[in-house]
């Protein structure tokens, strides 16, 4: 995998917006594959596209690429908020890539969050732009990864260092049973998994009940929060994400 932008194809561009879409989606062309398949080349949807920028023609993945200068930070700027929130809802939500990338215009990260970790709870609303403004009244969007576990941010490059594919590949199947849940059910599994990424990785029932109120307030209605914690951990344990060691003592699997 080749890290470096190909400079040469944004000759003709003049914005600096235009120059970096054009050599972020080249290079993903030219480098990226499927990370659930590893099919390669990606396959590019039309110009414009109101779903995603690029696909798989093998087992019809589809991503949607944000690219950004420098780090990777936790909160990623996007466009349209009713759009967005359309999207990930949507039964043919893509995947996301996010690239980050030095100044020299040389790859430091890129990643892939799975379609089936967003919710709607990532999507924090902007402030409506002001009347001054050339689109007044338009409200856009960040996306706060933080609310993804560790194992959802799968890597193909990290810090400029190509990971291996089947390492890639096996991470992304990995998760890929919360796609089999319900959105109810699938938002339990990921806030009690993100629950665990906080502590270490030998943990106890004891540590993860000790965020009961936190997940209280995100479910009202639910009067059994800790029998729901135990019910995840099962799923996760059953899912390999986690391991049982008895008497109620855990351990994260990699």
């Amino acid at each position: 995998m080749f890290l470096d932008f190909n400079q040469s194809l944004a000759a003709n561009y003049n914005s600096t917006p235009q120059i970096i879409r054009v050599l972020s989606e080249a290079w993903v062309k030219d480098n990226a594959y499927c990370p659930n398949c590893s099919t390669q080349p990606l396959a590019e949807f039309v110009n414009n596209q109101p779903v995603a920028d690029f696909y798989c023609a093998t087992c019809k993945e589809q991503y949607e690429l944000k690219s950004k200068k420098a780090k990777l930070s936790n909160i990623v700027n996007d466009g349209a908020y009713d759009t967005m929130i359309e999207r990930i809802n949507s039964e043919n939500n893509p995947s996301f890539f996010f690239l980050t990338y030095s100044p020299k215009l040389r790859v430091n990260n890129f990643l892939i969050i799975p379609k089936h970790f967003f919710k709607s709870a990532m999507i924090i609303k902007r402030k409506p732009l002001p009347p001054t403004a050339r689109r007044a009244g338009w409200v856009g969007c960040n996306i706060d990864l933080r609310q993804v576990p560790d194992s959802g941010k799968v890597f193909l490059v990290k810090n400029q260092q190509v990971i291996a594919r089947e390492k890639v590949t096996q991470q992304f199947q990995k998760t890929l049973f919360l796609r089999e849940q319900t959105p109810q059910a699938r938002g339990w599994t990921l806030d009690v998994w993100q629950c665990i990424d906080r502590l270490d990785d030998k943990f106890t029932l004891q540590q993860v009940y000790a965020f009961a109120d936190e997940l209280q307030l995100k479910y009202p209605e639910n009067n059994h929060v800790k029998d729901k914690i135990r019910q995840q951990l099962q799923v996760l344990r059953d899912k390999g994400i986690i391991e049982f060691l008895g008497r109620g003592r855990y351990r994260k699997l990699s």
